[in-house]
């Protein structure tokens, strides 16, 4: 996670923001949630900003946009090719996730867009499913937008206090501790994702 950091940081700001907004878009609208870590993206992206590289305003925005407009454009490959899309052999091998999406849809409807946006697994197959339905547009676009508020803000602000606790620490202690404990934080907030990750498609 840590290389993953310096590596962003090693880039342009423009290229930060291009960088996070792409992961979080193709990971709802392409299905790669199972490949490109959406979440971690927008993670790193508020530590990034943390550290003054980025804006966290414009972070935020961007992290919220792509999310939005990603869970659209998986909605519209829904609405266009329903369920054949999901006879293709990358898609058959995540049937046991595509049928925890189709219940949570058939269960909660709208409310399951905003719920989805929170599980890993979900994220990239709730908007494709929500379209292959038929879910009227309007109703998708206000549950997808405010759980892209919420996901995008909420994941962008986690790394930016986490790279905020970072710079604290150092003017306490010294850089090289702050390095240290820094790298710790950050390593745990990927061992939490990849252990939410895990026992969620345990459960499912």
């Amino acid at each position: 996670m840590s290389g993953l950091l310096n590596s962003l940081l090693d880039q342009r700001a423009i290229l930060v923001y291009v960088i996070v907004g792409l992961v979080v878009f193709a990971e709802d609208a392409l299905f790669f949630g199972f490949i490109l870590p959406g979440e971690t993206a927008a993670v790193l992206g508020g530590v990034a900003a943390s550290l003054g590289h980025v804006s966290v305003v414009w972070m935020s925005v961007i992290v919220v946009a792509a999310a939005i407009i990603g869970d659209t454009v998986g909605y519209e490959i829904g609405s266009r090719w329903g369920y054949r899309l999901l006879s293709v052999k990358v898609l058959q091998k995540r049937e046991k996730q595509v049928e925890s999406a189709r219940s949570l849809i058939a269960r909660r409807g709208g409310p399951a867009v905003f719920l989805g946006r929170f599980i890993a697994f979900l994220r990239a197959f709730v908007p494709f499913l929500a379209g292959a339905s038929h879910m009227h547009y309007r109703r998708f676009l206000a549950w997808n937008a405010l759980g892209g508020l919420v996901w995008g803000v909420g994941s962008v602000l986690l790394g930016f206090l986490a790279g905020h606790s970072y710079q604290m620490i150092e003017a306490a202690v010294g850089k090289w501790a702050a390095i240290g404990i820094g790298a710790a934080v950050v390593a745990a907030l990927l061992a939490w994702a990849i252990y939410r990750r895990v026992r969620e498609r345990r459960a499912h």
